[in-house]
């Protein structure tokens, strides 16, 4: 117990490694493209990666830690309005996981990242680089592909943006730290809650399946 309430680990390792190693490879990918030039082998490379955790996300949504699975963070309307009306409430409503905004904004990057990363393997500049699956499918194809991923990289700026504001939002109005939780994976609940294990050698053979599929992908 701590405090006027209990300390609980809710986040799993895989999940908090997931997450920063996100950070640091979006960064890269945002960077080397503007970067251009030699970098851009890089930022295929950053791709490479990001598609293969976003593959072992979707399936850590299903078989991870509880609160990592969409499952207990996607909810319906309902909740989603009735999170809403209390948004600007001081005090902030304890959820052991996402609240139910925050699961959608996970679904939504999730969705970004994965276009990002799958549209990048079509796409090509015309000039110097093209994803290695663009000589596989039709000129149309490719200019379609290219659109969507310079597209969606303001999509993807954009959801990046608000989910540092949210963050900045709880921590300074609600005086709730997010970002501890998700280093160190415990929140402090009202009540006492399920200790979720870490799984770690689960999650390292998803990831190297997913690693395994996207190597062959841009191999084949």
């Amino acid at each position: 117990m701590a405090g006027a309430g209990y300390r609980t680990r809710v986040w799993d390792l895989p999940t908090r490694l997931f997450h920063w190693a996100l950070v640091i490879l979006v960064i890269t990918s945002f960077v080397t493209a503007k970067v251009g030039g030699n970098a851009m082998t890089w930022h295929m490379y950053s791709g490479y990666a990001i598609l293969t955790l976003v593959l072992f996300r979707v399936v850590w949504g299903f078989v991870g830690g509880r609160e990592s699975r969409f499952a207990s963070f996607v909810k319906g309307p309902g909740a989603v309005v009735r999170y809403l009306g209390t948004l600007f409430d001081r005090k902030a409503a304890h959820h052991a996981g996402h609240n139910p905004l925050g699961g959608w904004s996970v679904v939504l990057m999730i969705l970004s990242l994965g276009t990002q990363a799958g549209t990048g393997l079509f796409a090509s500049d015309d000039i110097f680089v093209e994803g290695p699956l663009a000589a596989k499918v039709s000129g149309a194809t490719v200019t379609l592909a290219t659109r969507i991923h310079h597209w969606n990289e303001w999509v993807l700026i954009a959801l990046v943006a608000l989910h540092v504001a949210a963050i900045l939002f709880y921590a300074v109005y609600k005086r709730e730290n997010l970002v501890h939780a998700m280093v160190h994976g415990h929140k402090v609940l009202p009540a006492p809650g399920e200790h979720v294990p870490n799984r770690t050698l689960l999650a390292a053979v998803i990831v190297g399946i997913g690693g395994a599929l996207v190597y062959w992908l841009v191999r084949a």
